[in-house]
């Protein structure tokens, strides 16, 4: 027997097949927002320890901050930042690192090799990423720049070289520069290495060198006298830390009054009343940190992350302390300059 099926029932019952599918497919979508609606977004937590005063380093914490936002971040929706100085207060240092550590942070983000030894002292296992690191191969911080290994890594300011370059430029700015004081300070790791660098560079210019150990602030003074005593054209400043970080205003204003040239390695002494800087960007390692942060967040680990080196390197002079001590910088130089303060 042949069947005949009559078109408009079948084509009731494909409508009504469509419409149940129709309204099943909008239930699992309107479930599926309401579940997401529901779901907490996971906020990270990240630490950033320093000496140096909050409200000294506001350039770099907005490029740390605006690296952040350049990854997608969004400071108190998906990210916590917890900003914690001890402003030169070294009994404060550790604490400040242990407290950290007490809040449960995914990650540390150290400036300076002070503020990283407390971190890697207060913890082996929450990851840290260095901004400021000068030789943290030296200083124990990692095996190698290529495979750290242990829960550190960052970017490193490995410069020594760099020493060459500003004799060079004490040698432009001063006539006749033939004796130059170099204060640093023996209980860095870099130290070694940082005078064969400028021995060799002294050397090659014809500069006699003063070497000045400056491990306190009282220190600084006393090679100030000597550097006169000695009759030194000027000082090459390699002290860092602690020491120099939270009295950069003091020490600018030391050298004034004793009417040296100073050439420093970071711009924020210029900017708080020195003479001369060359070295490289802080500012720019802040916001490069925020890609190692943004890495370790989604599942990196800081043992496989190479260690940077710097990429950017600035040159900045105060044209206001020049004329207080004296010196006219020559026009070549002030047009090679990054920055020039007036």
């Amino acid at each position: 027997m042949i069947r005949f099926q009559v078109p408009g029932k079948r084509l009731k019952e494909t409508s009504r097949k469509k419409f149940i599918s129709l309204v099943l497919c909008a239930f699992l979508f309107a479930l599926s927002i309401a579940v997401d609606a529901q779901e907490p977004v996971r906020v990270r937590r990240v630490g950033y320890l320093t000496g140096s005063p909050l409200s000294d380093s506001t350039s770099r914490i907005e490029a740390f901050r605006q690296g952040l936002r350049e990854l997608g971040y969004v400071e108190g929706k998906d990210i916590v930042i917890d900003w914690r100085s001890w402003e030169g207060k070294l009994d404060r240092q550790q604490p400040l690192a242990a407290e950290l550590v007490r809040l449960k942070v995914d990650v540390i983000v150290t400036g300076g090799n002070s503020a990283t030894r407390a971190a890697k002292e207060s913890t082996s296992s929450i990851p840290i990423i260095m901004t400021q690191a000068s030789d943290p191969v030296a200083t124990g911080f990692v095996a190698s720049l290529a495979q750290p290994g242990g829960n550190i890594t960052g970017l490193a300011n490995l410069s020594p070289e760099l020493s060459g370059k500003r004799l060079e430029l004490l040698k432009e700015i001063i006539p006749g520069l033939s004796r130059v004081a170099v204060f640093g300070g023996s209980s860095s790791p870099g130290n070694p290495q940082a005078l064969k660098e400028i021995d060799l560079a002294a050397g090659a210019l014809g500069i006699k060198v003063r070497y000045f150990d400056v491990l306190s602030l009282t220190d600084l003074d006393t090679a100030l006298r000597g550097a006169l005593k000695d009759r030194c054209d000027a000082v090459l400043m390699k002290v860092s830390g602690s020491i120099t970080g939270p009295h950069r205003k003091q020490i600018a204003e030391r050298a004034v009054r004793s009417r040296l040239p100073v050439v420093y390695s970071r711009r924020e002494h210029v900017e708080a009343g020195g003479l001369i800087a060359y070295g490289p960007s802080y500012v720019d390692s802040d916001r490069r940190a925020a890609t190692y942060v943004d890495k370790i967040l989604k599942g990196a680990k800081p043992a496989d992350l190479p260690v940077e080196q710097a990429k950017k390197f600035e040159f900045v002079i105060n044209l206001k302390t020049a004329k207080q001590i004296g010196l006219t910088v020559p026009s070549n130089v002030l047009l090679r300059a990054d920055r020039v303060i007036r």
